[in-house]
């Protein structure tokens, strides 16, 4: 029987690519996005039909609290079950400022999606498991931004920083349940949040900031999660896996 994995922001870039992959591996898909949920019934459909599994698409926000219970109830409520979550919504700031420029309101927003929103719901689905003995998987998407500092985005930076201490307190709470939690830390990816500055980087890959010189593809990424969920790694609750073509490594 298939089982059930919910991909926050999985409707596009990263997270279209985690659905895909997670979907040609038997895994029921649901996905959610801020997108109404008319736009992405093609996409269900697709999902359906080429892989053969059942998927549910949800508008909701995830820093929400009130669509965070409507999330999981409408979940429960076709599936019966969830057996796995990816986080991997997240946005970047809306303006690239200055760390001396950044205001709170910019800096509410990131945090609010990228680290509150992402925490809550992984406590919530942290209880069900816990309540009902599903020994199930957390996968959280972080980012090579939890250590390379940029200072025209500090705000996705602390973000991305926190959902690394994040999933070492899941790890370690979860463990008792048998829930075994990662985080996947990709470097430059190709997608929607990366194109306003696709000739910059295209330009420093060229001249080595990568080990492997190439973006790197959701895909990528969907076949790392697709490892975690499969428990290819399943002695290795807490880890840390960089998907980033070797920019993690310290050079001279």
């Amino acid at each position: 029987m298939a089982k059930t994995v919910l991909v926050t922001g999985g409707n596009r870039g990263i997270g279209a690519g985690i659905v895909e992959k997670l979907a040609s591996e038997n895994w029921n898909i649901v996905f959610c996005g801020r997108t109404e949920e008319a736009e992405q019934q093609t996409r269900v459909k697709e999902l359906e039909e080429k892989y053969g599994i059942k998927a549910l698409y949800i508008q909701a926000d995830i820093s929400s609290g009130r669509d965070r219970e409507t999330l999981f109830r409408r979940i429960l409520e076709k599936f019966d079950t969830l057996d796995a979550l990816v986080n991997n919504a997240g946005v970047a700031p809306l303006v690239r400022n200055d760390l001396l420029e950044m205001t709170e309101e910019s800096f509410d927003r990131v945090m609010n999606i990228n680290l509150k929103g992402p925490f809550f719901l992984t406590q919530k689905i942290g209880k069900y498991f816990a309540e009902n003995g599903i020994k199930g998987t957390i996968v959280n998407i972080g980012s090579i931004s939890a250590t390379v500092s940029s200072i025209s985005r500090g705000e996705y930076c602390l973000s991305k920083a926190g959902i690394g201490m994040m999933t070492s307190l899941f790890a370690v709470k979860m463990a008792e349940f048998g829930v075994n939690v990662y985080e996947i830390r990709p470097g430059i990816i190709s997608s929607d949040m990366t194109k306003t500055v696709k000739e910059k980087y295209d330009r420093l890959i060229a001249e080595g900031l990568t080990l492997q010189p190439r973006w790197g593809l959701p895909e990528d990424i969907g076949k790392a999660v697709a490892m975690l969920l499969r428990g290819d790694l399943a002695y290795s609750t807490g880890q840390v896996i960089h998907v980033g073509g070797g920019m993690d490594i310290a050079r001279l």
